[in-house]
């Protein structure tokens, strides 16, 4: 007799039946003993704690006259609580004034009260209380009782281990009947499967018992054995016709096989070319979908980076522009000022383009010149000393400083003022951006820029001289176009130098540049840039209805707040994030609300979507205001559910036109509500 297989499919269901219900019933009663241990624990304490309380209320009057009498006879009184196996009351000076003992037994008592507390020792309870009457502290009570966890813990356990045994008996049972509604089938398979094997007969068949799975698996079993069975006779039939042709291939055999290696040799041929095509095939492909997503990433990035300082300058240009809008002197100039700030930032944007274009196209000319470095960094210190303060961080340029390096001095400045403004963005506030010049080995000068930032992760660092890759920041927080770093490690490269970073994770990033040094002295150039100021003066107004901005970047706020208040209709809150924005929504409840698509932290589609599914805010028109300007932006937010979608420039028709629109809506909602 064959012995059945330690683990066969039916042990299996049966222990996972089996194991599943006794880690649910350890589970479940590990769980119900635990909750009620610890109920029984604190009631039992609290108890005890409140009984200490009680007797010294009693004996506070005892303890007052100093009599010992009265406190022992209401000590006496916990007779009636047989859990209490000692009790004691010491004075206000520490002495044992009263003592209680069960059933009369000699009992060891503390030799001095304690603090309050109440704690288990050696499987007693143990608590003091102290006597408190009108602030002053009359005494201690005492009191030690048996501690019957342990004992609820043993009785806990039998019963868990009854009711565990019970419920995986019934499972056992459970299971064995079960399992066989589902092994049954499989088994009666495999018996057949074993029987055509051993005798050849392929006209056996399974029997269909159920139409679930196990059922279709019968049917699948039945078709396969039908198409075997055809397969069978055909090929015993082209047994025999092979068996007719083999003496007419025995004098062709050595032919077919002199053909044969020739024919492997041209597959292995044919092979090798293919596979060299695919190579250059999968090359070419991973080529053109690199630059198409090069294209789509260059495309959305300049539209947006593009638009954001053009919202500035037409907005407040339309403002200027309009005569039937008041506009002070004061008010002319600070206009004027935001037009100039957003008009440099996006020349700087177009000459990073360009830039890149030129060295691309090989058409960028360098005048390559013994250069001082001094001279260089002293006029990238006053640039951005400026910017540096705002954040509270220290610059520290090398003194004395008297090395000179071959390149072009005006694009040497401006890789220079590249990696400085990194380190000035990227970094912590009141940090520190540390620039050290040194000579290497080769010859060369090497220029080290050193932040304090948070740093950058392994792969970060491999894609920092990519376009568009903003050191790795994906919150939109940081202007820019993301194509600076590329720029200056083909400017270093065309002077003939190498770039490079370290980076550690929340102590910083180094980025330094080699160039050959120069002996010749260089004449130093005075600087001529100059970074206008700005001022900002944001007024105040208190009319109804009330309209919500969500806008992260200072100088398109200030353009909405002062479309705003040429208005005179409406007052308006701000926000300069989504999540400040929503508890603005949810406190005042305006009528509109416009917000910007890329805000940091939360963007500006999820805040929408949190105010749509709030029921108290579910009925403000959220309208968009953001310098994505794609078509499927506009029709994806648009079936987000934004009341309109406005672009940025902003024209300012178009966004009093749906702030009216919005206003009636809402309007119309109140009427009815």
């Amino acid at each position: 007799m064959k012995l059945r297989r330690p683990f066969s499919l039916q042990a299996k269901l049966i222990s996972v039946v089996l194991l599943t219900t006794l880690v649910a019933l350890v589970v479940a009663l590990g769980a119900m003993i635990a909750y009620d241990l610890r109920a029984y624990h604190q009631a039992w304490a609290n108890d005890m704690a409140t009984q200490a309380e009680l007797i010294g209320q009693t004996t506070a009057t005892a303890l007052t006259f100093d009599d010992a009498r009265v406190a022992s006879s209401n000590l006496a009184l916990l007779r009636s609580r047989p859990q209490v196996r000692a009790a004691a009351v010491y004075d206000a000076q520490g002495k044992l004034f009263a003592s209680y003992s069960a059933d009369n037994r000699p009992a060891s008592y503390p030799a001095g009260p304690e603090p309050d507390d109440v704690r288990v020792q050696h499987r007693e309870l143990v608590v003091f209380r102290r006597v408190v009457e009108r602030g002053a502290t009359l005494g201690t009570v005492y009191l030690r009782a048996d501690y019957e966890l342990y004992d609820h813990v043993a009785s806990y356990v039998g019963i868990a281990l009854a009711v565990l045994l019970v419920a995986m008996g019934v499972a056992w049972v459970l299971s064995m009947r079960l399992q066989r509604l589902v092994t049954a089938p499989i088994l009666s398979i495999g018996t057949i499967a074993r029987e055509v094997v051993q005798q050849r007969d392929y006209s056996r068949r399974a029997v269909k018992m159920s139409d679930d799975e196990v059922g279709t698996l019968v049917e699948s079993f039945n078709d396969m054995m039908v198409e075997i069975e055809r397969r069978t006779h055909d090929s015993e039939a082209a047994l025999r016709e092979v068996a007719r042709e083999v003496t007419d291939r025995r004098s062709a055999q050595q032919e077919i096989m002199r053909l044969n290696e020739q024919l492997e040799a041209r597959v292995q041929e044919r092979t090798a070319q293919l596979e060299a095509s695919n190579r250059e095939l999968a090359h070419a492909t991973d080529t053109a979908e690199r630059a198409n997503r090069a294209k789509s990433e260059f495309i959305s990035s300049m539209s947006h980076e593009l638009r954001t300082p053009l919202n500035a300058i037409l907005g407040f240009g339309q403002l200027l522009a309009t005569e039937s809008i008041p506009v002070s002197p004061a008010k002319k100039a600070e206009f004027t000022q935001h037009i100039i700030k957003a008009g440099t930032h996006l020349l700087s944007l177009i000459n990073e383009i360009l830039d890149l274009a030129k060295i691309e196209s090989a058409n960028l000319m360098l005048s390559l010149e013994p250069v001082v470095l001094s001279d260089v960094l002293q006029e990238c210190h006053t640039m951005l000393g400026p910017a540096a303060e705002q954040r509270g961080l220290h610059m520290l340029f090398p003194a004395d400083l008297t090395g000179c390096v071959v390149a072009d001095r005006t694009r040497l400045k401006q890789v220079l003022l590249n990696l400085l403004s990194n380190a000035i963005k990227y970094n912590r506030d009141n940090g520190a951006v540390i620039v050290e010049c040194k000579l290497t080995d080769q010859d060369s000068v090497r220029i080290s820029v050193r932040d304090t930032g948070a740093g950058l992760r392994p792969e970060q660092v491999g894609a920092l001289f990519q376009p568009f890759n903003r050191l790795g920041q994906e919150t939109g927080t940081v202007e820019g176009s993301g194509i600076g770093l590329v720029v200056t490690k083909r400017l270093v490269e065309l002077m003939g130098g190498q770039i490079g970073v370290t980076s550690v994770v929340g102590t910083g990033s180094e980025f330094w540049i080699e160039l050959t040094q120069a002996h010749a002295p260089a004449t130093p150039v005075p600087d001529t840039d100059r970074a206008p100021l700005l001022p900002h003066d944001l007024p105040s107004e208190a009319h109804v209805p009330l309209l919500l901005y969500v806008e992260d970047n200072p100088a398109n706020l200030r353009l909405v707040e002062e479309i705003v208040a040429f208005r005179g209709d409406l007052r308006m809150l701000s926000a300069p994030d989504a999540q400040l924005g929503i508890e603005l929504a949810r406190a005042h409840v305006p009528q509109v609300i416009l917000m910007d698509i890329n805000l940091p932290g939360l963007n500006g589609a999820d805040a929408q979507a949190i105010l749509r599914n709030d029921p108290q805010t579910a009925h403000i028109a959220v309208i968009a205001v953001t310098a994505n300007a794609m078509p499927r932006d506009r029709g994806r937010s648009l079936a987000a559910g934004f009341t309109d979608y406005i672009t940025k420039p902003i024209n300012v028709g178009k966004l009093n036109a749906a702030i009216d629109e919005a206003l009636v809506v809402a309007e119309r909602g109140q009427t009815s509500g």
